[in-house]
This record gives structure tokens, sequence and C-alpha cells, in this order.
């Protein structure tokens, strides 16, 4: 098993390039099964969640190709076997996304119940709710979602769909499945992420009426059939997150090529309250920070869209930990995602938890020592950490990171930071 070892106490300067977002590409391989017709998608990151959706897709038939510039080729043409079975998707939550296309493309469906990061629960119950609103009969049995349309039905069926709580794979699952479906579907409470709007932009370069993506309401009116497409992923706003949070940790001045700011805004706005200074450049954000005890800790509470980002909760917690003052970080989306904690302890933080608050009091230094990623943005938090802390840091169970991040420790080297991956 891989692990990191760095060596803390390096400014970062430079430029890095940031990826296209892992949360947008998988639900766009997936929108490609609903098409016949070849489909291109550019800037594809190399992550590990993206090779298993491959796999996935593959599995049921469907041609994909993928090259090292980023880009691929998918035709969903042969896909002769509508299923995601358990041993494909059990480290991925994103397997999901696979029901609503294949049940509107091919009016049934077998999925897996999905797997992931061990932060919660995120319930399936939501896009059962909605699926079945359109007319979709579904059953949950043997850990598999094995959804079908009535007999005699052709295609789902438009309808209003307002879901419990805002779900950003729900709203993705229901603009899948009602660009084929039959009639006008109006989603309520959609979750309004980038990531959410990209997917709905390759739906319409794909032939669908989409209205209202990025807002709490979005209107589909399906069409009977889509065409292929050639998209480019929107870039990584997590990944352009992490690495603002590092400079800013660490010190330096770093440029970030394609990062969008106004996909950051809450969290660009904390960092500025911290003491850094952070501005839109040409074609991507600068992030100028003389790190450490010129910061100050920043309190925050994560939501949904457009508020403070739970994906960057624990990034921002590991700058806190250096900062000077107290600040209380209260989890709203995800009830066990403070199992970084245990781990910035060893490291030298003072943080207290009970329940969804962490407490967090800035210390003058971290000391390097061997700590253990539990998920995906945790492990980011200790990278962050082990790049401020003095000596040398292990992060152990570095495949977390693999899933989300591309080449992280390379793009870091390059910018300066003395890290390196060793091979188990």
């Amino acid at each position: 098993m891989d692990k990191l070892l760095i060596r803390g106490g390096r400014t970062l300067q430079g430029e890095v390039l940031v990826s296209g977002a892992k949360n947008a590409a998988l639900p766009e391989l997936c929108a490609a099964l609903l098409t016949a017709e070849p489909v291109t998608l550019l800037n594809v990151p190399q992550l590990q969640d993206v090779s298993t959706m491959l796999k996935l897709i593959r599995n049921m038939g469907v041609a994909a190709e993928r090259a090292d510039d980023g880009t691929v080729c998918i035709d969903a043409s042969g896909l002769n076997t509508p299923e995601a079975p358990y041993e494909l998707v059990k480290t991925m939550r994103a397997s999901v996304l696979a029901l609503g296309p294949l049940l509107a493309r091919f009016g049934e469906a077998t999925v897996s119940l999905p797997g992931g990061c061990a932060i919660g629960s995120r319930p399936v119950d939501q896009h059962i709710k909605g699926l079945t609103a359109m007319g979709a009969e579904i059953v949950v049995e043997h850990g598999y979602m094995i959804a079908k349309l009535p007999a005699g039905w052709t295609r789902l069926k438009g309808t209003r769909i307002t879901t419990d709580m805002v779900t950003v794979t729900g709203t993705e699952n229901f603009l899948m499945a009602a660009a084929l479906a039959e009639g006008e579907t109006v989603l309520e409470n959609a979750a309004q992420e980038p990531e959410i709007s990209d997917l709905a932009e390759m739906l319409i370069a794909m032939g669908a009426k989409i209205e209202g993506h990025g807002t709490s309401r979005i209107r589909i009116q399906g069409v009977e059939k889509l065409h292929g497409c050639t998209h480019r992923v929107v870039a990584d706003r997590i990944e352009a997150g992490t690495f603002l949070c590092a400079v800013a940790a660490t010190g330096g001045d770093v440029v970030l090529r394609h990062g969008r700011a106004d996909h950051l805004d809450a969290v660009i706005e904390k960092l500025r309250e911290a003491g850094a200074h952070v501005q839109t450049v040409d074609g991507g954000i600068r992030v100028q920070s003389a790190g450490g005890a010129t910061l100050k800790a920043q309190g925050f509470r994560t939501t949904e869209y457009p508020g403070f980002p739970t994906d960057m909760q624990a990034q921002f917690m590991a700058l806190n930990c250096i900062a000077q003052g107290t600040a209380t970080v209260t989890e709203t989306i995800f009830e066990n995602r403070f199992m970084h904690v245990n781990e910035l302890v060893r490291l030298g933080a003072k943080i207290q938890t009970d329940g969804k608050v962490a407490v967090i009091e800035g210390v003058p230094r971290l000391s390097g020592a061997t700590v253990m990623a539990t998920d995906l943005r945790a492990s980011a938090s200790l990278v962050i950490a082990g790049l401020v802390a003095d000596g040398e840091t292990v992060v152990d169970r570095i495949y977390h990171l693999d899933r989300g991040y591309d080449c992280m420790e390379a793009k870091l080297r390059g910018i300066g930071a003395d890290i390196e991956r060793v091979k188990a």
C-alpha cells in the first residue's frame, strides 16, 4: 500500500494546472450511456474513481478509450448488459449514477447499492423516490436496486420531483433520466453545484432541453433521442480549493491555471478573512500568503452550494490548526466527517469535537508523525498538515487520495514541496 513521505517547512511557488472535476466527470461518463452515438469527453482527470467508472461501463458492453491527454471516447451503441455489479462499484458512491441513464434508455437497470468513503449515511432513497415518481418500478433486494418500466411503457413520464433534502447525485440522476422522458419534468429543491450545471450543458449539447440549471428549480422537456457530442469537463473546484488552503498554510505565491474563483466564493472569502491574498487572474486564481502565524483562524458552517462545501471542511481545518486564535467548525452535511481530527491531533493540533462541532485552537507548530488517511478529503487535510509540520510526516492509506486527486504529489513537487510517494 503506497504512502506519502512529506518533509515540511517549505513555501510554495509557481503554477499548478487544475485538473477536470471528478464530480463532473463521473456523471458525464454515465450520461454517455444515454445515446448510441459516440461521445468525447475532454479534460477527464486521471483518477481511480474514473478508472472504476470506465471499467463499469465497459462491463456493460460499452467501448471506452482513454488517452493520456485526458480525452475519453465512449461508444455505448453496443451496450448489452444494463447492470452495475457490486464487485465493480463497492468503492465508489457515484455508481448510483448509472441507474437513471440505463432506465431511461433501456427501460431496465440493475445497480448495486453503492460504496465510497465511510463519512456517513448517504441513502439512495431519494433516487428511488424520484425515479418512482417518473413511473419506474424499483425494488431493493440482495443488495441491488432492480428497476424497470411498467408493462407497456416505452419511456419514463415527466413529473414534478421535490426531494426531502438537497441531493447532488439525485439531481444528476433525475436530469439524465428526464432528458429521455415523455413530457416535462420539474426538479424542485435541486442541487446547484457547478458540476450539475456542467452536466446539464453536456446534455444540452446532446440535444436535451433543459432550463434553470444552477438554480433550485430545473425544467427538462424530454426528447425521444439524444445524439453524441464533444464536451470539456469543468475544472475541479475542490482540487483548486485544496491547493489554495495548502499555499495559504505554508506561505508562498502560486497561480492555479484553469481554477474558477466564481465556483469557490465561500472558501475564498474565508481565506481572505484568514489573511491570504486571493485574486482572479487571466485563466486562473492567484494565492499569496505569508503562511502560518500570520493567519487568523476562521469558523464556518458547511452547507449546500453556494455555501461552504463539506468537501473543503477538512482542508480548511488543517489551515486553522496553525492559525492564530480559535475557530469553530460545524459540519451539517455528513455525520461522520471528523475522522481526520484524531490524525491531526497526532501531528500536534489542538481540536475538540462534540457531535457535529469541532473547536480548533491554533498552535505555533505541528510536528511530523505517521498518520492514516480515512477518506478522500481527510487525506488532503493530512497532506496540508504535513507540508507545514516540522520534520517528516508519513501519510498512509493514500488510495483514498488517488480516488479524487490527479497526481497530487507531482503537482506539489512542481511548486516546491518536499513530497514523494513511497511504494509498498
